[in-house]
């Protein structure tokens, strides 16, 4: 048996289980939400890249988790400039972020990235799974990718600003926002989205001949699981309009994506 093989096998099922009393705890023990929340995403990153790793070596997987990382990470951080706020608009960091990495952005926001792109890529693998054999399946994995990123960031604002105050939206010009957000936020974790995805696809592409692997639905799993903490604190909050939105779309993802696991 390989290391990273075995390294799947024996970490992969701890880490979800770790990950599982966490959300639980999340959920269900209010008083030590706050507490569980950087343990919660630290778990939900490494549970991304070890359900990736079960496909791909471990060579792959992990530079393109630090591409992720990196570049996510860095795009926020040039955005919470005063004098830049680019390209997601002006965000101010609140503590409850966590520590910030050479004080430029918390260490919280670069895992977000990993889960949402990891996450968002396994779903858009699954509801495409009619369509592999097709010429362009490479394009439209990329652009159903990118639409499941921003998607997951529709339902995490309204959350992470209203209810955990990882950080609060400053004013702009632009009239029209979503909870308080600016679109262009929106617009940049699609700009962001397709960076990422340009840089990280071609280690991401299995290269080894063989039959088709079994859908794996993990990716699907973590993806509704963070939108129903997401819904479940927005409810809280009273924020009914993102409670709609947030089952919308995790309705509409599992019939797409259960419809593609299962041709």
């Amino acid at each position: 048996m390989t290391a990273p093989a075995s390294l799947s096998k024996n970490v992969f099922p701890a880490v979800n289980a770790l990950l599982g009393a966490a959300f639980i705890g999340e959920l269900f023990a209010p008083a030590w939400s706050g507490t569980l929340d950087g343990a919660t995403i630290v778990l939900a990153a490494a549970a991304s890249v070890l359900a990736l790793q079960r496909q791909l070596p471990l060579q792959n997987v992990l530079p393109a988790a630090l591409i992720v990382a990196l570049i996510g990470g860095l795009a926020h951080g040039f955005s919470a400039q005063p004098n830049l706020s680019i390209p997601f608009g002006p965000i101010v960091f609140n503590p409850a972020a966590g520590g910030k990495l050479f004080n430029f952005v918390p260490w919280t926001v670069p895992l977000l990235w990993v889960i949402a792109i990891f996450s968002a890529r396994g779903v858009a693998r699954l509801i495409l799974r009619p369509w592999r054999k097709i010429k362009n399946y490479g394009y439209w994995l990329i652009g159903v990718t990118v639409a499941q990123a921003a998607a997951f960031d529709v339902a995490l604002e309204p959350y992470a600003w209203h209810v955990k105050h990882f950080w609060l939206w400053q004013h702009t010009k632009l009239a029209v926002t979503w909870e308080g957000v600016t679109l262009l936020n929106f617009v940049g974790w699609l700009g962001v989205s397709l960076l990422i995805l340009m840089f990280i696809t071609p280690s991401l592409i299995r290269k080894q001949p063989g039959n088709p692997s079994a859908p794996d639905l993990h990716p699907l799993i973590l993806w509704l699981g963070a939108l129903l903490l997401f819904a479940v604190g927005a409810g809280g909050a009273g924020l009914w309009g993102a409670v709609g939105v947030d089952a919308t779309l995790a309705a509409v993802t599992t019939v797409l994506a259960v419809r593609g696991a299962k041709w």
